[in-house]
């Protein structure tokens, strides 16, 4: 993939196809690591009951959104190459995968906390996040054929090929010392509780797993700290933000053994 595409839609109709289908791809594989972790925490009968709950519940989410959808962005037939499709109607169709992908995450947690409380709903949801971090950065960067240490700079371009990239704002800036600063400008999750006039969810937990491993899975040179996250104090501008770094050669010797 040409390493000037940053974001998709900088992507042609051959390359939006191919991420879709990984999305697709990540998706199913998000779905087999919750069952993997339930399954490990609260035991095989509870995973095949929680597994048809959550499966019922997105499926019919997923089935409103494509009955929502307009006859533009759903083909009649679909075509046996995904390169066929129009650009637009592929990044919309990225959306909603994302959206879907969103959508049976939340279920998942949500059938774990009604039988076992919120502990085992965050321990289950951290753990599966470790694992699909790792993953996700694995498949982002085959997708652009990032190099084995593409640095600050390919991690940049690695974050907005996330499935929470087609979801919510995010914004990138480098600080005085060559630190990535990411933030996340408007969380979809976050700004649906504050509809609500919830209180924020504290997800600091999964998200000290979820950046830390996605970065070093883009570059095992990477470190990461939390700038904040719920349910730390933030701004009005941004809910979490993240800063990344290149370590020096004893921690990359480390890091590297850890991962």
């Amino acid at each position: 993939m040409n390493n000037t595409v940053d974001r998709p839609e900088d992507m042609d109709q051959q390359q939006l196809s191919a991420l879709l289908a990984d999305m697709l791809h990540r998706m199913t594989v998000h779905e087999t690591l919750w069952f993997r972790e339930v399954e490990h925490q609260l035991g095989m009968d509870n995973a095949l009951e929680i597994m048809d709950e959550a499966w019922t519940a997105t499926r019919d989410i997923s089935k409103r959104r494509l009955q929502e959808a307009s006859a533009s962005l759903i083909p009649a037939v679909i075509p046996s190459d995904l390169s066929a499709i129009p650009s637009d109607t592929l990044l919309s169709l990225l959306d909603m995968t994302a959206k879907n992908w969103l959508a049976q995450d939340g279920v998942w947690f949500q059938a774990v906390e009604k039988r076992f409380g919120m502990n085992d709903a965050k321990r289950c949801n951290d753990s599966t996040w470790g694992r699909f971090s790792v993953f996700e950065a694995a498949s982002v960067k085959k997708l652009l054929h990032l190099e084995e240490h593409p640095g600050l700079s390919g991690l940049e371009r690695a974050l907005n090929f996330r499935l929470y990239g087609r979801l919510n704002k995010q914004s990138c800036r480098y600080d005085d010392t060559g630190a990535l600063i990411f933030t996340m400008d408007r969380c979809r999750v976050q700004a649906a509780r504050k509809r609500k006039q919830l209180s924020d969810y504290p997800c600091k937990s999964a998200g000290l797993v979820e950046y830390s491993r996605f970065a070093a899975g883009i570059d095992n040179r990477i470190m990461t700290e939390c700038i904040c996250c719920p349910p730390d104090e933030h701004p009005a501008e941004y809910d979490c933000g993240w800063r990344f770094y290149l370590a020096s050669s004893e921690a990359h010797v480390i890091m590297h053994n850890f991962f």
